[in-house]
């Protein structure tokens, strides 16, 4: 993973994400998806753009079924919006940079 973007899986979801004070941007993926690698820059850019507000966090649905089965992933990628341990915002599919700036924007 780039700089500022964490690989999470079933070991660390609840630490890194759940019990993370701080907005937390949970990108489903996998390495066989397309958009997934589309937005992959992307999500690596606000990682940076927002460092110290926003953390950006990625997990393999390959690797880590069980999560993606526990939030109903059907389609990647997803991104989802945590804070404070609740789920307060989804994304599906490839969007653009500014939708999802827009969304980490409400949230902060």
């Amino acid at each position: 993973m780039a700089g500022n973007v964490k690989e999470v899986t079933k070991a660390s979801f609840k630490t890194d994400v759940l019990d993370n004070p701080q907005l937390v941007l949970v990108d489903f993926w996998a390495a066989w998806c397309g958009p997934c690698r589309m937005i992959a820059p992307i999500v690596e850019e606000l990682a940076n753009e927002y460092a110290g507000k926003l953390s950006v966090t990625k997990v393999n649905v390959d690797d880590s079924p069980e999560i993606a089965a526990q939030y109903g992933i059907q389609s990647i990628p997803t991104l989802m919006f945590f804070k404070g341990g609740k789920l307060v915002d989804r994304i599906i599919g490839a969007v653009m940079k500014a939708t999802l700036q827009e969304t980490v924007d409400k949230h902060l």
